[in-house]
């Protein structure tokens, strides 16, 4: 039987396009804290907020995991019952920015693969805005390699819906998901879900997935890479 061609691959955005770090949630919580909106009372505990907020993120990704329901950040806060101001999350940003950083193999990747003519698109479970993850792509040169990304913080489904991944073929104009390759750290949101509305998919198994956003099955990949540098001879061979 012969092989379907590529028209697209579509990436996972933490973990995959960026190398994996293990996170400080507590710290994570306390940065997040700095945006609370201050009131003149007794009732300003920054750790008392940062509880609250680490234990609305549990909630939230829960949802995500068991429901595949979206959040951003301003649910989060919403879920931990404080007001925020989002003038004031630069000391969350700034906890995050040292991980945000694109791997190195990124930007030849998909130079390689837009010179075949095959379209790259990004879908990422965040509850953060658009503007941040084009921000990351920008700095590191990359965002003009990008033809269609889709953010969870934008739309109503997480991965693994199908909803989800339906919305990044149409970001990248791919009609037919079979013909799309998704790329992805985890095995339950990523290579389970793609593999559900019938891409193939590739697993870079490097990422240590917190047990809260473990779902509740794995799926088997296409293949199996320890690099991004490997993805474009795999796809070669598919294409």
């Amino acid at each position: 039987m012969a092989e379907r061609a590529v028209d697209a691959v579509i990436f996972d955005w933490g973990g995959t396009l960026t190398r994996w770090h293990d996170i400080d949630f507590h710290a994570e919580s306390l940065a997040l804290a700095e945006a609370v909106a201050r009131t003149p009372s007794h009732d300003d505990d920054h750790h008392a907020w940062a509880a609250r907020l680490h234990a609305a993120g549990d909630t939230i990704w829960g949802r995500s995991r068991d429901h595949q329901q979206s959040a951003t950040i301003a649910d989060l806060f919403d879920e931990a019952g404080l007001a925020h101001e989002p003038a004031l999350l630069d000391a969350y940003l700034a906890f995050w920015e040292p991980h945000t950083a694109t791997d190195p193999e990124v930007q030849p990747l998909w130079e390689r693969l837009r010179g075949r003519g095959i379209k790259v698109g990004v879908l990422s479970n965040t509850i953060w805005p658009r503007s941040w993850h084009e921000g990351f792509f920008r700095r590191d040169g990359v965002l003009d390699l990008v033809d269609g990304d889709v953010y969870t913080s934008e739309i109503p489904w997480t991965k693994p819906s199908p909803r989800a991944f339906g919305a990044a073929t149409a970001a990248v104009g791919v009609a037919d998901p079979t013909r799309c390759v998704y790329v992805g750290d985890r095995l339950f949101d990523d290579v389970w879900g793609a593999g559900n509305v019938g891409m193939r998919t590739v697993h870079i198994p490097h990422s240590t997935i917190p047990g809260s956003q473990v779902g509740h099955t794995e799926g088997t990949p296409d293949a199996v890479v320890q690099s991004l540098a490997e993805v474009a001879d795999v796809i070669g061979r598919w294409a």
